[in-house]
């Protein structure tokens, strides 16, 4: 990853838009408040573009509302079919759930748009967070005077190549200033330390870039050029355990924010044993994963993606709590007319009959989940009549020769004869 703009298609012109918001942000903070922090920008950065992302958030989850209304319809037409591999099933059944989502005014594409609208912005997102100063010209200014001597000087492009390694390509890019200042940005404070003892000249430089970097770099103390593990291995060898907790921090919060947002997601209600438990499994183990996968990309990433990644993670979960708040007071039935007359204009420009509303969709949303609920309180009723009738013909005295004495009789028999012994004798 360079520090030089992207150029990917796309996402390169997506991270021009947000790299202008970025700078704006800066120049903002620097200019009203005095305070010229990437960290701070990164938190204010991430706010602005999730508070943007919300309408679509929104979308998604109507859909998953109107799914949970869909799906009985969907499930039945399933089973309709299940077993039926041949051509004309298959179409058949596709027609049918076809005719399910135009009874609704949806399209089985729903969630995917949102989706593919938000990926490139994500993608942009970080290009923008790892590569600062491609984007934000006050960051880029502060190496601006020290990178002008560094390519005067000999020895310097292969100093900064034993540096970061292959992080930068110097034969494919070439010795220019943006690939110079992307060395530059990878270093940490041992290099900069490394650079001053090699080039003892431009000590006094490095010294006025190094102290102006500290100043936007260093976010509670630590700074967000490092991964966390740098941080932790330098402040244990330095006994600064208020700096270690703080580095240690980041991965911990990271995963714990990503664990918060999992619960706070709407859950889809439990399917019948056999009935799509394999994707639910595999939801729920990927709910259970991510958690982790955050921890450990924060532990080697820079502490900047770090912060990028809790303030995202919270302000994702301030959101889903607005927007469930939101939804809970959304009348479905006015939402399914709403998309249905979308849905009708659209097949009337085809010169298309309407499609009429579902008499499921006719029927309250609220009225469903109540129902649902009458289900689950019938069926706990069943399963305490089954348990205590079954207490009652253990423990009551029988008329002999009746069914419960049989039964009773039986009963006991198990008892005293359980299956490991029988089968050991």
């Amino acid at each position: 990853m360079l520090l030089t703009k992207s150029n990917t298609i796309i996402i390169g012109q997506v991270a021009t838009l947000l790299g202008l918001l970025m700078n704006a942000i800066f120049s903002f903070t620097d200019g009203v408040f005095g305070i010229s922090n990437i960290g701070v920008c990164i938190i204010l950065f991430t706010l602005v573009i999730y508070a943007l992302l919300t309408p679509l958030t929104i979308k998604q989850q109507k859909f998953s509302k109107m799914s949970a209304i869909m799906n009985p319809e969907i499930k039945a037409i399933q089973k309709k079919y299940a077993g039926k591999n041949d051509q004309v099933s298959m179409m058949k059944m596709n027609e049918e759930t076809q005719n399910v989502y135009a009874k609704y005014g949806v399209s089985p594409m729903g969630t995917c748009l949102p989706m593919l609208i938000q990926l490139p912005i994500l993608f942009a997102l970080y290009r923008v967070i790892w590569n600062i100063p491609a984007y934000v010209a006050s960051v880029k200014d502060v190496f601006t005077p020290l990178v002008n001597v560094l390519l005067k000087t000999q020895g310097t492009q292969q100093f900064l190549a034993d540096i970061v390694g292959n992080q930068v390509n110097f034969q494919r890019l070439g010795y220019t200033a943006n690939s110079a200042i992307d060395a530059l940005y990878k270093f940490k404070p041992a290099d900069w330390t490394a650079m001053a003892e090699k080039f003892p000249d431009l000590s006094g430089m490095i010294s006025q870039t190094t102290g102006s970097l500290d100043k936007m770099n260093y976010f509670l103390g630590l700074n967000i050029s490092n991964s966390p593990m740098t941080a932790m291995v330098e402040n244990f060898k330095a006994h600064n355990w208020i700096l270690f907790v703080c580095a240690l921090a980041i991965p911990v919060l990271a995963g714990l924010s990503q664990w918060l947002n999992t619960r706070l997601m709407p859950q889809a209600a439990a399917s019948p044993a056999g009935d799509d438990s394999s994707m639910e499994s595999s939801m729920k183990m990927m709910n259970n994963m991510m958690p982790l996968v955050s921890v450990f990309f924060c532990l080697s990433l820079p502490i900047g993606l770090g912060i990028y990644w809790i303030a995202g993670a919270v302000f994702r979960g301030i959101q889903q709590v607005v927007v469930n708040k939101h939804m809970e007071k959304m009348d479905m039935d006015a939402l399914i007319r709403k998309n249905v007359e979308k849905m009708n204009a659209k097949r009337k420009k085809q010169g298309l009959p309407p499609k009429k509303i579902s008499e499921h969709a006719k029927v309250n949303f609220k009225d469903l989940e109540d129902a649902q609920k009458v289900d689950e309180k019938k069926q706990a009723e069943r399963q305490k009549k089954i348990q205590d009738s079954t207490e009652y013909y253990k423990h009551a005295d029988a008329k002999p020769g009746s069914i419960a004495a049989k039964a009773r009789m039986v009963q006991q028999f198990d008892e005293k004869n359980p299956k490991g012994k029988k089968n050991k004798n």
